[in-house]
């Protein structure tokens, strides 16, 4: 078999896995791979900092459900990509993630740009390699992609020495990868399924609680045929949201800290709740003991390490979401069941949600040309017909955005979710329109925390990517701020922004367009603007919002979830 480089190696494998696009930042390190990927087909897209190229390639893995894949060089390239590695890695999304590293002689001889990227990243990934032979590259990589994609996805890691990626390697032909320590299980115990579905019957007040698994399973649609069979409401966790449509009746929004009324009171007062896809985070659980403390807990999850993790759960299913709500449907379907009459004795709940709602609404008080930023949110949804690929950054423009924005569909909402990443939402927006070019794409972000990665501006110029940005600009960093004032008698510290750029300015410096908007009546009419503008162009969007808005419902710390502050 003849023998190519190391290389050009890694460049096969990547086609072979059919990746079109990766993101990277070259170095010393990787030039020699930098070198055969100018004459291969995959585009690479040069961000201006390697936690950009990591938040790109994420953007991308959410919305297309494909594995992203970043390129960083050594030393510094490597650990500025770790906070985006962590990011990938709390919420569970399929990336590869290849480092540049010193020829091996030199390892662990503190040579420029060289760190234990395999040790410091060891927490933060699904799996990670050291390429330490020649000969292991081909089999590293696929057996990388196949660890990313499989189970319960995440982010992998493969540190590749200089003289190894130089070398010659046979690049040999693919077979199925059969890993014995590693076998995720996809098809749930039929005994179990039966067990949750009878329960489910039975139940009066019933609540299905879905989380990203429900995405990344692409199991959106069995678990929405599931609640319309049986008359069971819905709530979804920030990650879970579009997993059922944000406009269905049954849709009671997002639970937890900064979920709806209706939504946490309704899995407090429950007798059956299905969690599918969900971890029971403590952002969602509030104080643990008094979590949906009347309900017989259903958990559909493909980890087994997340069953019973933070909440005892009685009837437990380690399966694929997809196929244990398929299975759960052909059950309720072939049982026999009277599934009508079940879905009857619902009605009364049903009933005592909507009240619930209509005494108790994601509401906002109106402050006339002030400019409200749930307002902001609403008039984006109307005007893109819920359709748009929302990013965001994190703070209260998330929460406002995840309140605000009817997401009917899946993948439509990129968001850092576990690790709560600052920065996130630009260069995830970049990710999101590379794979979908034809689609609207908006970051929602804060003054505070499009600062983060806002050079990634550059690369949306650079590669005709063209974004809105929908900055809710408080001058304030305003999720501390809004603790601050509620718990520490308004003492602001270090969260007043005393110095902002020019939003404006600074598009048109970076060649993009920039539009100030400070009143009500003009919201509508500047949104609009935007999106006709961002047909070519990227586009910020500067909201001046009003100063000390706060995002509620809340539920405090250390408090159950039923004990909210409303608006």
């Amino acid at each position: 078999m003849e023998k190519i480089t190391g290389s050009e190696a890694i460049i096969q494998c990547l086609l072979e896995e059919g990746v079109k696009t990766i993101f990277g930042f070259p170095g010393g390190a990787v030039i020699d791979l930098y070198d055969t990927l100018l004459d291969s087909e995959i585009q690479h897209v040069l961000v201006r900092h390697e936690q950009g190229a990591v938040h790109a390639a994420d953007g991308l893995a959410r919305v297309t459900g494909e594995v992203g894949v970043a390129l960083l060089t050594s030393g510094p390239g490597a650990t500025n990509g770790v906070t985006a590695i962590a990011t990938a890695y709390m919420d569970s999304i399929p990336m590869v993630i290849l480092t540049g590293q010193v020829p091996t002689p030199l390892i662990g001889n503190d040579a420029f740009q060289e760190v234990d990227i395999v040790g410091i990243t060891r927490p933060c990934t699904k799996h990670n390699y050291l390429v330490s032979k020649a000969e292991d590259l081909v089999p590293t990589l696929r057996e990388a992609f196949h660890i990313a994609r499989t189970g319960r996805p995440g982010p992998v890691l493969i540190d590749l020495p200089k003289d190894v990626v130089a070398s010659m390697v046979e690049f040999t032909e693919k077979k199925p990868i059969r890993m014995q320590n590693y076998q995720p299980t996809y098809e749930p115990h039929m005994g179990q399924v039966e067990k949750a579905c009878k329960t489910i019957l039975k139940a009066k007040q019933p609540v299905l609680y879905i989380g990203g698994g429900v995405i990344l399973s692409n199991s959106n649609e069995e678990v929405t045929e599931l609640a319309r069979k049986l008359n069971i409401p819905v709530t979804m966790t920030l990650m879970g949201l579009g997993g059922f449509p944000g406009k269905d009746p049954l849709s009671m929004g997002m639970l937890g800290m900064h979920g709806s009324y209706t939504a946490n009171m309704a899995v407090a007062k429950s007798d059956v709740l299905i969690a599918v896809g969900a971890r029971f985070d403590d952002r969602v659980t509030g104080r643990i003991d008094a979590f949906a403390p009347h309900a017989k807990i259903i958990h559909i999850d493909i980890d087994p390490t997340s069953i019973s993790k933070n909440v005892t759960v009685d009837i437990p299913i380690v399966a694929d979401c997809k196929h244990a709500l398929t299975a759960m449907n052909s059950w309720l379907d072939s049982s026999g069941a009277n599934i009508e009459e079940a879905a009857a004795s619902h009605t009364p709940w049903i009933e005592i949600i909507a009240e619930w709602t209509k005494k108790h609404p994601m509401a906002y008080l109106d402050e006339g040309e002030v400019i409200k930023p749930q307002f902001v949110i609403e008039k984006l949804d109307e005007l893109t017909g819920g359709d748009a690929i929302i990013t965001t950054e994190v703070g209260q423009n998330q929460m406002w955005a995840a309140q605000f924005y009817k997401f009917n569909k899946p993948r439509r909402l990129v968001t850092s979710g576990g690790l709560g990443t600052m920065g996130y939402g630009l260069p995830a927006a970049i990710g999101a329109k590379m794979a979908f070019p034809d689609a609207t794409v908006i970051d929602v972000a804060g003054d505070g925390s499009i600062q983060m990665n806002i050079q990634e501006l550059a690369t949306a110029k650079q590669y005709n990517c063209p974004v809105i940005v929908c900055i809710l600009n408080n001058n304030y960093l305003g999720m501390v701020r809004q603790w601050q004032e509620l718990f520490y008698d308004k003492r602001y510290a270090a969260t007043v922004m005393e110095v902002t750029p020019d939003f404006v300015l600074l598009a048109e410096a970076y060649g993009a367009v920039g539009i100030r908007c400070d009143k009500t009546s003009e919201v509508e009419a500047t949104i609009k603007q935007a999106l006709e503008a961002v047909k070519k162009n990227t586009v910020i969007l500067d909201f001046r919002i009003s100063r000390e808005e706060g995002v509620f419902p809340m539920v405090p710390a250390g408090k159950a979830t039923t004990e909210m502050l409303l608006v």
